[in-house]
């Protein structure tokens, strides 16, 4: 495989057996080449002032030998291969693997091609659309209705809505996901504005609103998992299997694996 994606996946191997789903963010490169990157622009992992759509996949750079962990601030990433992975190389390498790509852009080409990789692995059913954006989702729909999708913001404040009026009971849901982050990280690891006041209201308004053990069980008796990102921190699993969320998603999954053997969780 070119561009070491060998490398890439061989330690990451270890870490997929005992995982229950991977989260990808998805880029296109120029010559049309999905790749695995969460930002579009390379500065804050490769410490070059380019797009990836800007490059073709070959002309990658490197990521930085010390990458600071998003929502870990102070902490830092090391690997031996810094080489960026394909998609193609993912789907490959976990056949079987339940994945969720997220698309942050309207491309409709790197949404044709994510469509048409995981028909060629044969895989609609273990891949999960997922994009903050309604636009977004519909063009995903359309590129492959058969893979389950996750709620989109608008979607998630419409249906925290409904929750609240008492008609959620009453309204289909399509959707197969609810892919949202955890109030109780704001301001700790999570900054979402660069207003410390502003983070801080965030959290208490949204704490009160999605933190409800019996809006996340309605959810699951319909067949909606509840997934809580980004977790990184013992307390806030706890929490987060107390509220019953289906899992979470985590920058450590050593630590999230000893945690949920320790409870005798799968």
């Amino acid at each position: 495989m070119p561009r070491g994606a060998t490398d890439f996946l061989e330690p990451l191997s270890s870490v997929a057996q005992r995982a229950n789903l991977l989260e990808l963010d998805c880029q296109l490169t120029r010559d049309g080449v999905v790749v695995v990157s969460h930002d579009d622009n390379l500065s804050r992992q490769s410490g070059v002032d380019k797009d990836v759509g800007s490059l073709d996949f070959e002309e990658l750079p490197l990521y930085k030998e010390e990458l600071e962990i998003y929502f870990s601030p102070g902490h830092f990433a090391h690997g031996s291969d810094r080489h960026m992975v394909r998609l193609e190389d993912m789907f490959q390498r976990f056949p079987r693997m339940p994945m969720s790509v997220e698309v942050k852009v309207e491309n409709d080409k790197l949404i044709q091609e994510i469509a048409r990789l995981v028909r060629r692995f044969d895989r609609s059913e273990i891949t999960i659309w997922a994009s903050e954006k309604n636009s977004v989702m519909k063009k995903c729909k359309a590129a492959n209705p058969e893979m389950p999708r996750s709620f989109t913001i608008s979607r998630g404040i419409w249906l925290i809505l409904l929750y609240y009026l008492g008609l959620l009971p009453f309204i289909p849901i399509p959707e197969k996901f609810l892919m949202c982050f955890m109030p109780t990280i704001i301001n700790r690891t999570y900054f979402p504005f660069s207003c410390s006041g502003l983070n801080q209201l965030v959290a208490v308004v949204t704490k009160w609103l999605i933190m409800r053990k019996s809006l996340i069980q309605h959810l699951e008796q319909r067949g909606v998992q509840v997934v809580f990102w980004c977790l990184n921190e013992e307390s806030d699993f706890e929490v987060a299997y107390s509220l019953g969320a289906t899992g979470v998603m985590t920058d450590y999954p050593t630590a999230l694996r000893r945690y949920l053997d320790n409870h005798g969780a799968s």
